[in-house]
């Protein structure tokens, strides 16, 4: 599914993520990970494995963000992605040999700000943030690679998947909130999200499907939400772990703008186990998250190409895990 790689605005949970005035964070934010499990609603189809008709995605995203403190409440943020996707399939070349496509380069590039709602004496014990960003449609939305096509298996050049087009052409709105607030000694409930509004609907790249109404890509929204627990060792300091939840997807109708075009909505669950290790002004963090439920719920399109005899519900290819 395409769900791109999007960055938190603050720094690892518990271990000091508001700035103070003027002060800058750097970081950088790694994401990979393998789909290959299809799914048509909540049913994996398990034969795609054994016939070897499976499609694999692999991507690997890394996000340079820049923060900044105008003051103890007002931050800004602006986050840089660059990516590299490939794609292996069957049934995107001539159905008899497997063949990879591939796209690389920048990605959707995001400024944005956020505010801490509480300050001075009101904040020791947590806070809660909410930001505003713009998306801007930097990263290509019509990448192409060489497909091999026909009996021949003729190269030829063509777009790739949706689901590893670098971007999805649309300007778009982000609204996002985090927070970090201490439930005992050294606990911290934490909670983080935003929603991607994505005005546009269709963003003239080809899709190369033949179903009506899928010949052009959609601009979806996106949006996830993560909420946990975080313990800071006391015995090791800098060293944390946490423990929480997440949900990421792509919603069937966008909240703003129409929502025609080809897209794969539909949502994962995960389990997200993490470590972080702070040392002096520097932190890093590994956070894996393990899906638990996964459903491709079913499209505009599915919706519009159904008939009372024939319902159409597309498939999308899931990740087991990602890697953070």
């Amino acid at each position: 599914m395409p769900i791109r790689q999007f960055s938190g605005f603050g720094n690892a949970v518990g271990q000091g993520n508001m700035l103070n005035k003027g002060e800058l964070n750097i970081s950088g934010s790694y994401r990979y990970f393998k789909s290959f499990r299809h799914f048509r609603g909540t049913e994996e189809e398990h034969n795609r494995l054994t016939d070897n008709t499976e499609v694999i995605n692999k991507q690997y995203g890394l996000d340079i963000n820049l923060s900044y403190a105008f003051s103890e409440r007002l931050y800004g943020i602006v986050s840089l992605p660059l990516q590299y996707n490939e794609r292996s399939s069957l049934y995107e070349h001539n159905r008899i040999e497997r063949h990879t496509s591939y796209s690389k380069g920048l990605g959707d590039l995001r400024i944005g700000a956020g505010y801490w709602l509480l300050s001075g004496e009101n904040a020791k014990k947590g806070n809660t943030a909410i930001g505003l960003g713009i998306k801007f449609p930097t990263g290509d939305y019509a990448a192409k690679s060489t497909f091999y096509r026909g009996n021949e298996g003729t190269p030829t050049e063509m777009t790739v998947d949706q689901s590893i087009q670098l971007g999805d052409g649309g300007t778009g709105l982000i609204v996002d909130f985090q927070g970090l607030w201490n439930i005992g000694s050294t606990n911290f409930w934490y909670y983080d999200g935003f929603y991607l509004f994505n005005p546009r609907e269709t963003n003239g790249t080809l899709t190369n499907k033949s179903r009506p109404n899928e010949a052009i890509m959609s601009v979806p929204d996106q949006s996830s939400v993560r909420t946990g627990v975080f313990h800071s060792f006391e015995k090791i300091h800098g060293l944390g772990a946490s423990l929480g939840e997440r949900i990421e997807g792509i919603p069937v109708h966008d909240a703003i703008g129409g929502s025609e075009g080809f897209r794969r909505p539909g949502y994962i669950i995960s389990v997200e186990p993490g470590v972080s290790y702070m040392l002096g002004n520097v932190t890093g963090t590994l956070n894996v998250p393990i899906a638990l439920f996964r459903n491709r719920t079913q499209s505009v399109t599915d919706i519009e190409n159904s008939t009372p005899d024939n319902v159409v519900h597309g498939d999308a290819a899931f990740a087991d895990y990602l890697i953070n």
